[in-house]
Order: C-alpha cells, then sequence, then structure tokens
C-alpha cells in the first residue's frame, strides 16, 4: 500500500519537483498551520492556568476556534500530501505514529475545552475550575508533545531510501 501510493503523481510530484510548489511549500503550510493549532490552543491554556491578565476577560479566546479549525484543514492536506510522499518510510517510523496519537488527543482536547470551558456563562467572573485546567495542561503536552514527535520523525527511524 505504501509503495502504491508513493507512486501516484501527487506523491512523485511532492516528493520529486524541483519546484517550490511542491515540497517546500506542503511543508511551508504544514509548519504554519501547525504553529496556529499549537499557538491558539496555547494561548487559552495559558489563560485557563492563570498566565493571563487577570483584568482581561478568557471568553473572546472562543474566537480563535474557527481559525484554528482551517489551520487545522490546511494541516490534514499538506499533511497527507507530506505523507503519501514518502508513506513506506513513515508508515515506519514509530515517532509518526506517536506524533498522530498526540494530535488526535490534542484534537479532541480541543473539542472538549471548547464544550466544557466555553459553555460556562460564568468563565469570566468566578475561578477556573481544577477539570478546566487539567483539559489545559493536557492540551499542552498534547501539541507540545505533538510538535517534538513530528521533528523527530526527519531524525529518528528509517530514512528515506534506505530500505
Amino acid at each position: 500500500m505504501a509503495h502504491w501510493l508513493e507512486s501516484l503523481a501527487i506523491s512523485t510530484w511532492i516528493r520529486d519537483s524541483p519546484s517550490l510548489w511542491a515540497f517546500p511549500m506542503f511543508l511551508f503550510v504544514h509548519t504554519l498551520g501547525m504553529s496556529i493549532v499549537a499557538g491558539g490552543n496555547a494561548m487559552i491554556d495559558c489563560a485557563l492556568l492563570g498566565l493571563w491578565p487577570s483584568e482581561a476577560p478568557i471568553r473572546p479566546l472562543e474566537r480563535l476556534y474557527p481559525v484554528m479549525w482551517w489551520a487545522f484543514g490546511f494541516n490534514t492536506v499538506t499533511g497527507i500530501g507530506l505523507l503519501i510522499a514518502d508513506a513506506s518510510t513513515k508508515g515506519k517510523n514509530p515517532d509518526f505514529w506517536v506524533k498522530m496519537a498526540l494530535v488526535l488527543a490534542g484534537v479532541r482536547v480541543m473539542v472538549l475545552m471548547r464544550k466544557r470551558v466555553f459553555r460556562h456563562a460564568w468563565l469570566d467572573v468566578q475561578p477556573v475550575t481544577r477539570h478546566m485546567k487539567a483539559l489545559a495542561w493536557a492540551s499542552l503536552i498534547c501539541w507540545f508533545g505533538a510538535i517534538c514527535a513530528g521533528r523527530l520523525i526527519a531524525y529518528v527511524g528509517p530514512v528515506a531510501g534506505i530500505d
């Protein structure tokens, strides 16, 4: 299956084209999307953990969710492109699977946080609960871990072109 994915025209173009619109652009957009998703979540997490001016409300940060979802969509498309360009190598790399698990967990926490934190009308009036802080810590761990695992894919595990 991996070799079939790598033989697709789009995979070959992403992997082998000298064009800046191929691998470099996929990698750039993937990095940009990751910074928006992880950065937006980190901003919300830090606010919930008290690393936010006490007079500044937290509720307006909910407006970040549509932007984070758009960025996650771009990450999904570019991530699939980067994966299929080198599927046989990435499929064998444990760091890739750790990254995927952490991204899925991070998305789950992101959904839970929006449902369980921002639904409270008293969010900016009463102290943040332990449960909200636990979600914030879980989010930080997931996104930090996903970024670290994603970077390690390039340096640990199988190397492209060497079986």
